[in-house]
């Protein structure tokens, strides 16, 4: 599966902790994220991370695409709700897609930990075939 990991500034503490709790999990997937938080990322855990622009200057919306393109199978987007974001129409637009694409979307660490271990069971499959249909494959 294709997942994106975004962390606002004072939550990218959070996201590296999580990256690391649950490293023998992420490490079975392609993992994207948004530049900063990629990297602190790939520091810590030694996770293979593809990495966008930081979020401010496009990274979202670079993830938003992949969503739109049905490229994006789950994302961890540990959200500040307590600061004023500048990108935050880049923000609601990501969060728009997920919604409209069915892409699962855990905006905090509570949220994070119900996907992650349905990650680990396969609860996820039902992605393949959504991409499968959408390809065509299945009728």
């Amino acid at each position: 599966m294709n997942i994106a990991l975004i962390a606002h500034d004072k939550k990218k503490d959070d996201m590296v902790k999580f990256s690391i709790a649950y490293k023998q999990i992420l490490e079975k997937h392609t993992l994207f994220a948004t530049g900063t938080t990629g990297s602190l990322i790939e520091k810590e855990t030694d996770l293979p991370i593809k990495k966008f622009q930081s979020g401010p200057i496009g990274g979202d919306q670079q993830i938003g695409a992949l969503v739109a393109t049905n490229d994006m199978d789950i994302i961890f987007f540990f959200r500040d709700p307590l600061t004023a974001q500048p990108h935050e129409p880049d923000v609601s637009a990501l969060m728009r897609l997920c919604d409209v694409h069915l892409i699962p979307l855990a905006t905090n660490i509570a949220a994070a930990e119900v996907l992650i271990h349905g990650l680990e069971r396969g609860d996820f499959q039902w992605r393949t075939y959504m991409k499968n249909r959408e390809e065509g494959s299945i009728s």
